[in-house]
C-alpha cells in the first residue's frame, strides 16, 4: 500500500479528536464518543481506499456509523482494499471526567489481515521492542516479570506494570507486588497503555491484565508497527459469548493469539490522536481565532519508522468541525 495513505490516517485520528475533545470534562462520554465517530466517518469519506470495518463500534443494530462490516472509503477504481479497525474515541470516560491520555485511533491493513475480533474480554500481555520474545501469556506472572527485566537490564524492583484499575484485577495485582514490581493502574484506553510500552520515557515496562478483545486487536497492530510484542487470548464470560467466537470462526478459544493472529503481514498502518494529555500525546488545544492543535503519532509495519505529527487547525476554513 502506498506510504502517503500513513499521513491521510492522521487526518482521521485528527478529525476524530477535534470533534470529541470539545467534550472535556462535560460528564458526556456518549455525546463524546459519537462525535469522535461522526469525525472520523467524515474523514474516512474523503479518502481513496475501499475498507471495510472489522473492530468498530459495535454491530450494524447498535451503532449508525463506523459499525462492523460498514463499507467505508471513496472506493475508486483501483485503490486498496483493506480491513480497518477504529477506536474514535479510546477513553470515554477520561474524557467525560477531563482525566488524561484519551486518544483516537485506527489500524489499517490488507484484506483478510486483521482479526474480526469479538466484542468481549481478552487477557492480554504487552511489551516493548527490547522484550519482544520473551514474554508468554500462560507463563507465571513472575516469571514473565523476570524475562522483561533481563531484557530491559533491569531488576524486577524497577519494573512497572500497567493495567486497568478493575476488581477483577486483586489477584494479579496481589501476585505482581509480591514479585516486587511497581505498578501503575490506569481507569480507561488500554490501547493507549499497551502503545507506552514501546517508550522508555513512558516509564512503562509491560502491560497485563484484561480488558477488551477489539482494543487488542488495534494495540496488536501497533505494536507489530513499532517492534513491541503482544499476545492475548479471549474471555467468553457465558455460552452466547462462546458461541459467537465460533460464529467469527475463532474455534480455540483457548489459543493465545499472537501479534500474527491478530494482524498478519507487514503492510499495516496504524496512527493516533491525542485527545486529552498523555505520556505519549498531548491532547488537543483550543486557540482564539477558532484554530487549535493536536499531536498525533503515525507509524507501519514495512518500515518501523515512527512519526510524531503536530498541526495548528484553522477551524474557519473545516467548517464540519464543532464549534
Amino acid at each position: 500500500m502506498d506510504r502517503e495513505l500513513a499521513l491521510n490516517l492522521v487526518r482521521v485520528t485528527e478529525a476524530a479528536a477535534l470533534e470529541c475533545a470539545r467534550h472535556m470534562g462535560r460528564g458526556d462520554k456518549i455525546i463524546a464518543d459519537q462525535s469522535a465517530v461522526n469525525g472520523m466517518r467524515k474523514m474516512f469519506d474523503t479518502i481513496n481506499i475501499d475498507g471495510v470495518v472489522v473492530i468498530g463500534e459495535g454491530e450494524m443494530d447498535e451503532a449508525p456509523m463506523l459499525y462492523i462490516g460498514e463499507r467505508i472509503g471513496k472506493a475508486q477504481k483501483g485503490c486498496p482494499k483493506v480491513d480497518i479497525a477504529v477506536d474514535p474515541l479510546d477513553g470515554t470516560t477520561a474524557v467525560a471526567k477531563g482525566l488524561p491520555n484519551a486518544i483516537s485511533v485506527v489500524a489499517i491493513a490488507p484484506r483478510g489481515c486483521l482479526l474480526h475480533a469479538p466484542d468481549m474480554y481478552m487477557n492480554k500481555i504487552a511489551v516493548g521492542p527490547k522484550a519482544a520474545g520473551r514474554i508468554h501469556l500462560d507463563a507465571p506472572v513472575e516469571e514473565n516479570l523476570k524475562a522483561v527485566a533481563d531484557a530491559l537490564n533491569k531488576s524486577i524492583s524497577d519494573l512497572t506494570v500497567t493495567l486497568l484499575d478493575r476488581p477483577r484485577h486483586k489477584e494479579l495485582i496481589e501476585k505482581i507486588r509480591k514479585a516486587g514490581a511497581r505498578i501503575k493502574l490506569f481507569g480507561d484506553g488500554d490501547v493507549a497503555a499497551a502503545i507506552a510500552t514501546c517508550f522508555e520515557h513512558s516509564g512503562v515496562d509491560i502491560l497485563m491484565g484484561i480488558g477488551g478483545a477489539p482494543e487488542g486487536v488495534i494495540a496488536a497492530a501497533a505494536l507489530k508497527c513499532m517492534g513491541g510484542e503482544f499476545q492475548g487470548k479471549l474471555v467468553p464470560m457465558d455460552e452466547a459469548e462462546l458461541e459467537r467466537c465460533y460464529k467469527m470462526g475463532i474455534t480455540d478459544v483457548n489459543k493465545v493469539l499472537t501479534m500474527e493472529d491478530l494482524a498478519k503481514g507487514n503492510e499495516i498502518f496504524f496512527a493516533a490522536t491525542g485527545v486529552s494529555d498523555g505520556e505519549l500525546l498531548k491532547g488537543v488545544v483550543y486557540y482564539q481565532n477558532n484554530m487549535a492543535k493536536t499531536h498525533s503519532m503515525v507509524t507501519r509495519a514495512e518500515t518501523g519508522t515512527v512519526r510524531f505529527i503536530e498541526s495548528i487547525h484553522k477551524l474557519d476554513k473545516k467548517p464540519d468541525y464543532a464549534k
